[in-house]
């Protein structure tokens, strides 16, 4: 799966999976981010065997159900957020896409109405 261009660019890691959690495409940050598992050789392998237990089994359940996860980590320093959501095409699921967002020290929140 080629990507536009804009999507190598995005100041964040993107990752593509089918419904059945094999890997189709990937950013250059998203194989910056996997290098030691890698990187875009990853691509065409299993998004399964980027992920210990129990995150296995949540992606599992994720592709099965078409859900959504949306959660925040710290690595080495650095605030992540994780977002895991369902593609579709012609309207029947086509697997996840996710994209890993660095987030800066502080975060200003707005409250529209």
């Amino acid at each position: 799966m080629k990507e536009p261009a804009w999507v190598q660019t995005l100041g964040a890691a993107v990752t593509v999976c089918d419904a059945q959690g094999i890997i189709l495409g990937m950013n250059e940050a998203s194989a910056r981010v996997f290098e030691r598992e890698g990187g875009e050789a990853l691509v065409g392998k299993s998004v399964f065997s980027c992920h210990p237990e129990p995150a296995r089994s949540k992606l599992s359940a994720m592709l099965e159900q078409g859900e959504r996860n949306i959660y925040t980590i710290e690595k080495q320093g650095k605030q992540k957020m994780i977002l895991q959501l369902p593609w579709y095409d012609q309207g029947r699921f086509g697997g996840m896409v996710e994209i890993s967002v660095e987030l800066p020290a502080s975060i200003p929140h707005f409250v529209r109405g």
